[in-house]
């Protein structure tokens, strides 16, 4: 087994974890959604806060948030960075014990320009090489601490505590996997998540792929109340490969997904 080692981003260091990562983008936006009305809209995966002074010349990020997300059928897991706050130069994240997790800083035209969002995931090795539980070390539950410098001076700080709350992934009941459907009749539809106990879902996310072209891809976000979604004719115009990814988002912001392929024609 190959040591873990957490994926580089310009300049951030991650704690050690897995070289065999993936980057992903997530579209943010809102959405309310019922089982049989189609949704032409994008994903919403967290919930910003307005910058907050702390006194002695320091604010809250606007954005500062960490999250889990399992493939329960990949059988893996990362961990996710999110946060966004006006121009900094100057950013890092600390885990519970003191430990530095991420070193940002801005060099040549950025450091008196800046930077805003930054979107990050660890590396995503299978739990064959590397088990949840010792993920879980890796990552410890408790108080992380986001800090950094604006271009005007002013420091950032925020904590955020993350969760081993993990939900189960979702069971898709439909499209089957591998089945071919027409493009005027794709509903996507799951059971409710309510393992394991003490979990408490607050919205799911539906990702529809073509796995021809990753570029055309459909997101939407629903209540938890809701378990079907209506996929627009118009995304399935192309016949072919497609993934459909329904993900479990937990109040802590953990989220699990499951996925399948099908095929439209």
């Amino acid at each position: 087994m190959r040591s873990p080692c957490v994926g580089t981003v310009m300049a951030l260091l991650l704690a050690a974890c897995s070289a065999a990562g993936r980057m992903t983008t997530v579209t943010e936006g809102s959405t309310t959604s019922t089982s049989d009305v189609t949704a032409t809209t994008v994903a919403t995966a967290t919930t910003t806060t307005t910058s907050t002074s702390l006194g002695g010349g320091t604010v809250e990020f606007e954005r500062a948030l960490l999250r889990v997300e399992i493939n329960s059928t990949d059988g893996d897991a990362g961990l996710q960075i999110d946060l966004d706050h006006e121009p900094w130069t100057t950013l890092g994240l600390t885990a519970p014990g003191g430990s530095k997790l991420l070193d940002v800083v801005d060099q040549g035209v950025l450091d008196s320009y800046g930077l805003t969002e930054l979107f990050s995931e660890s590396s995503e090795p299978p739990f064959t090489d590397f088990p949840l539980d010792e993920f879980m070390k890796l990552f410890p539950a408790g108080e992380y601490v986001f800090e950094g410098k604006t271009v005007d001076g002013v420091r950032m700080r925020s904590t955020f505590t993350l969760t081993h709350d993990f939900p189960a992934g979702p069971e898709i009941l439909s499209p089957e996997e591998d089945a071919t459907v027409p493009p005027d009749d794709l509903v996507v539809e799951w059971a409710p998540v309510r393992e394991p106990a003490g979990i408490e879902i607050v919205r799911y996310q539906v990702l529809v792929i073509n796995e021809e072209n990753p570029l055309y891809e459909f997101s939407a976000t629903v209540p938890a109340g809701v378990t079907g979604l209506t996929v627009p004719t118009e995304f399935l115009a192309i016949n072919g490969k497609y993934k459909v990814e329904v993900l479990a988002i937990e109040v802590s912001g953990n989220q699990t997904l499951s996925e399948l392929a099908f095929i439209v024609g």
